[in-house]
């Protein structure tokens, strides 16, 4: 191990010691091939515009927002068309103002809400 770090470090010193200088055209193809680079991050590349379905997905949470309102809303319109015989008919409830009708319509004893005067 010493032998390699020995030999590296003659590597290096010899290194040190010959300086070649960078041939002309060499330099100039490095600096303008920076230089292209350099101009080439400096413009502005226009993004694709998104459509107006793709922000309204990204703002409901993406798929998996959408598939759980689309769940939801498919849930409400079967129990609105197939309602079930305990749910109340709640058109005619929108006129009572009293909670004794309410409960009422419920089919619960109600009588614990009447007035005993």
């Amino acid at each position: 191990m010493a032998d390699d770090d020995m030999e590296l470090e003659n590597l290096f010193a010899q290194a040190r010691k010959d300086r070649s200088e960078l041939p002309d055209d060499l330099a100039v193809r490095i600096q303008t091939d920076a230089e292209t680079t350099r101009l080439g991050r400096l413009v502005k590349h226009a993004r694709p515009e998104r459509s107006h379905w793709s922000r309204i997905l990204d703002n409901i949470g993406g798929w998996q927002g959408f598939s759980g309102l689309a769940a939801a809303s498919v849930t409400g319109v079967f129990i609105g068309f197939f309602a079930p015989a305990v749910l109340p008919d709640t058109a005619g409830l929108f006129g009572a103002t009293d909670g004794s009708v309410l409960a009422a319509d419920l089919g619960f004893d109600t009588s614990f809400l009447e007035s005993t005067e």
